[in-house]
């Protein structure tokens, strides 16, 4: 029986940096032996110092859907596509140890944007910045990057974490190296993948992802001509989209315009990917939750790693 709070294969928990690094550094190591990974680590050091509260100029990360757990688990997610990709490549064709490093450094910093700066103490909630945080990520990765000996890649990582947010259609994002696109699609794939696999998935939609939908004016918005849009009338009317939000938007861009490169997770599991097997047996509950409007049957109790926020935003 899996746990709650750990990964897909059970055996570490999302919820302690050093096991979730550990895990990647064992991952890369075994895939690019002899290659100094030092990079890495400090960007993991890094990141936990951000959340935290201790990077110089932000506060700590207070979003309760988009927090340290979920990084943890989309950044582990990144690493194993790409040890997948890179173990059925031609030797001309994989990404090596510098672009991997790459690769899980945009994923560490994905959704930096949604973490306020110390001027920003006004603000009300990281979740506010929803509809900008990607591009808020961007800033963060651009400026950080060279911090680490990445500042050739930095302004690449700038446009890469687009592949995570629909601020930009992807399409339309100028990269000219293959690579850089494939980086950018495992990326994007990852997030997806990995919050929709987690054994807490339907509660946290539940619970906090609709609360960060409210503060940043997605759940209901007014138009310019004062009419409202809404989108999500409740935390359960979120939990009865979700099954939608599945088959007509994140499958077709994880199998479509993301190139489909989940299919690398089979080959870094060697067998069933197990992301999916995880995703559909949430979608299956979800969908017998709904049929039988027994909705008392979502038990889980869901847990943060951000610091406790106010119970409901204003003007909800």
């Amino acid at each position: 029986m899996r746990r709650n709070e750990y990964v897909v294969t059970n055996r570490a928990t999302v919820e302690v940096v050093d096991e979730v690094r550990d895990a990647m550094l064992a991952i890369f190591a075994a895939r690019y032996p002899g290659e100094d990974l030092a990079p890495l680590r400090r960007a993991f050091d890094d990141m936990q110092t951000l959340f935290a509260g201790r990077f110089p100029g932000y506060l700590a990360c207070d979003t309760l859907y988009h927090d340290l757990r979920h990084t943890l688990d989309m950044t582990l997610a990144t690493a194993r596509l790409i040890d997948g990709h890179d173990r059925v490549s031609a030797p001309a064709d994989r990404l090596g140890a510098r672009y991997a490093m790459f690769g899980v450094m945009v994923a560490l910093l994905h959704d930096s944007g949604y973490i306020r700066r110390a001027s920003e103490t006004g603000v009300e909630n990281g979740a506010v910045f929803t509809k900008v945080h990607v591009s808020r990520s961007a800033e963060f990765l651009r400026s950080y990057l060279p911090a680490v000996g990445f500042a050739q890649e930095a302004d690449t990582a700038a446009k890469l974490s687009h592949f995570t947010g629909y601020e930009l259609d992807i399409d339309r994002i100028g990269l000219t190296d293959a690579r850089d696109r494939l980086i950018g699609c495992i990326v994007g794939t990852a997030d997806l993948i990995a919050q929709m696999a987690d054994r807490q998935y339907i509660e946290k939609c539940r619970d906090f992802l609709y609360l960060e939908f409210v503060w940043g004016r997605i759940a209901r918005e007014i138009q310019p001509d004062g009419s409202e849009i809404v989108r999500y009338a409740s935390p359960t009317d979120l939990v009865i989209k979700t099954p939608g939000f599945y088959q007509y938007l994140a499958r077709p861009r994880i199998d479509k315009t993301l190139g489909g490169v989940v299919r690398y997770a089979e080959a870094h599991f060697d067998g069933p990917n197990m992301y999916q097997l995880e995703i559909e047996r949430n979608i299956e509950y979800l969908h017998e939750t709904i049929e039988r409007g027994e909705f008392d049957r979502l038990r889980r109790v869901a847990h943060a790693m951000s610091r406790p926020v106010p119970d409901r935003p204003r003007g909800e």
